[in-house]
């Protein structure tokens, strides 16, 4: 079978015993340190991944990803949720009535979003029936006004299920004593954590004692909606619009939460930057390893130079030393980075069990999660290929730029 000369001999001295063994434990911690940098490149990455993955399942989970809204509230809604439904990427589509006011219980009192809410219907487009802690969000009954509340709300107004609430809202009644704010009591019904800031601001109830607060009847302000894809909703609520009356506006993810997706976008980005100078300085210590290959190969260099080999051949030669030596780093890397980041959230949870610890209470989860993507894999194998390869020429070129005669003058 044919190989080339610069191939095979490169390949020879890549596998072959050396005597100087300073050499080989150079190019072993240049292995080594190359793997070691594409695998933690790729666990971080994962991690951060994960992370990111339940910030989009929990917090875009619990408010809209668009909303159709009038600017004065309206009976009809299933006429405009069948409209909107032609969408193909509109998933699900909800009713809903937005107030703002204080809860009140237990001497504390603190502000709240409250949103009228049909549970059948925000069961489509909500994940909060999967985070109850107590209760149901089928236990919003129209008429019996009861009332869910995030878990922080709840803690910070110490209500349980089963308690008396009350809620104050903004607009005042005029009475004999005089201006004073409107009050309602309201029944806990339903408790539920998500893990996210969104525990300590939403609460609900069913959508017509919202109407009746509000006095509109069994009028709405708008209706919800879920997506396929989150990041098409500037698209469809603009394709939405177009089609709908001029009193009709809609609001979408990006203008409320767009920003912490970004940020943690460009944290994403700048870690894997930093890290990534992990790896190239790993794929340099290529540079050092060939260039003390170089040196104790010199009379090796001399001979094949006096048998004819070009300098492009001495070149090459060194070339496919050092590219087998990235590629060897890159591939153990990647393999034993693919193994830590599909086993490190059952590790992690295995470390808690051991030690006892709980290590992310602090944060919106209670485990480390980790997602591996195959294009951040394919990136990261790139890049550190690619920085290998580079680290092959200037040795290579050094190499191929000995002079026989000055090289096996004291052999």
């Amino acid at each position: 079978m044919f190989k080339p000369v610069s191939l095979l001999i490169g390949l020879r001295y890549t596998r072959a015993k050396r005597r100087n063994h300073f050499i080989s434990f150079i190019s072993l911690t240049s292995i080594i340190g190359l793997m070691l940098g594409v695998a933690v490149l790729i666990t971080v990455l994962s991690v951060m991944n994960g992370f990111d993955r339940e910030l989009k399942n929990r917090i875009l989970g619990m408010i809209p990803h668009a909303t159709i809204n009038s600017r004065e509230p309206f009976h009809d809604w299933q006429k405009l949720a069948e409209f909107v439904h032609k969408n193909p990427e509109v998933v699900a589509v909800a009713p809903y009535t937005q107030l703002q006011g204080m809860l009140t219980a237990n001497g504390q009192v603190t502000g709240a979003l409250i949103s009228g809410i049909e549970p059948i219907y925000e069961q489509k487009v909500s994940i909060i029936e999967q985070h109850f802690q107590t209760g149901s969000l089928n236990q919003l009954r129209a008429g019996e006004f009861g009332i869910v509340l995030g878990s922080g709300l709840a803690a910070n107004l110490g209500a349980m299920v089963g308690d008396k609430i009350t809620l104050v809202l903004p607009e005042a009644s005029v009475s004999p004593a005089g201006v004073i704010p409107r009050f309602k009591r309201f029944t806990v019904v339903g408790i539920f954590k998500v893990g996210a800031d969104v525990d300590g601001l939403l609460a609900y109830i069913h959508i017509s004692d919202a109407g009746k607060l509000l006095k509109i009847g069994d009028t709405v302000q708008g209706v919800r909606l879920k997506l396929h894809d989150i990041f098409q909703s500037q698209q469809v609520v603009h394709q939405l619009l177009y089609d709908l009356p001029e009193y009709f506006y809609a609001t979408e993810w990006t203008q409320t939460h767009g920003n912490l997706f970004s940020a943690i976008q460009m944290e994403k980005a700048m870690m894997a930057l930093l890290l990534l100078l992990i790896v190239a300085v790993a794929a340099f210590n290529i540079v050092s390893s060939l260039v003390m290959v170089v040196t104790d190969k010199k009379a090796d260099i001399a001979i094949l130079r006096t048998l004819g080999a070009s300098p492009h051949t001495i070149t090459r030669i060194f070339m496919v030393q050092g590219a087998v030596i990235g590629l060897f780093g890159t591939v153990s890397g990647v393999l034993l980075g693919v193994l830590i980041a599909t086993n490190i959230s059952g590790f992690m949870t295995w470390i808690e069990q051991v030690t006892g610890m709980s290590l992310f209470d602090a944060y919106f989860v209670n485990y480390l999660p980790s997602e591996l993507k195959w294009s951040d894999v394919a990136w990261v194998s790139l890049v550190s290929a690619i920085l290998s390869f580079l680290a092959t020429i200037y040795p290579a070129r050094r190499a191929a730029k000995v002079q026989p005669a000055e090289a096996l003058r004291y052999e």
